[in-house]
């Protein structure tokens, strides 16, 4: 690659590899067998940005409006959804979580944090992990990155932090091996 020097390059590789299997992973931890992987997305995509549109979901999640209907029936089906008019709109409905899916959603992302932070903690040192942070500081100036896209309006208030609970301890087989350093 032409003025990209080659530590670069070789980082962009193992970054890339690194993120798909971590995704990959975090995917997994999330699906339960009840839902599916397009189900659990938005499930959590409720969670995070709260109530939302049938067509805002379809355009978050890159898929066909019809092919969101068929996610939100399951959903709404399974009671981790409900609908209700939007105030501002009457011909539209707002889809939001019941109870039931803000305790889905808290969980499946409490368990993919836990193992995420399990497996830190197991495969790096102190050093390393300050080394990390100290990366995505310089990279996003904060903890967490700024989001692209401006957030729905929310009918919830944000979910609390759910209590501690175990969740099941996970094999660290996939993620790439740790490199002295």
């Amino acid at each position: 690659m032409d003025g990209i020097a080659e530590s670069a390059a070789a980082a962009a590789r193992d970054l890339r590899v690194m993120f798909s299997r971590l995704r990959r992973r975090l995917r997994e931890l999330a699906a339960d067998g009840e839902l599916t992987p397009s189900q659990t997305a938005v499930l959590n995509r409720l969670w995070k940005d709260g109530a939302s549109s049938a067509s805002a979901l379809a355009s978050g999640e890159h898929v066909r409006p019809q092919s969101m209907a068929t996610i939100v029936t399951a959903l709404d089906e399974l009671g981790l959804i409900e609908r209700a008019p939007d105030p501002q709109d009457g011909r539209r409905q707002l889809i939001s979580l019941t109870a039931a899916g803000r305790q889905r959603a808290e969980s499946n992302r409490q368990a993919r944090e836990e193992w995420l932070s399990r497996a830190i903690h197991e495969r790096y040192s102190e050093r390393e992990r300050r080394v990390i942070l100290d990366a995505l500081k310089r990279r996003y100036g904060q903890r967490r990155p700024v989001p692209r896209e401006p957030r729905p309006r929310r009918l919830h208030p944000p979910p609390g932090r759910p209590g501690d609970t175990p969740a099941g301890r996970n094999s660290l087989s996939r993620l790439p091996a740790r490199h002295p350093g």
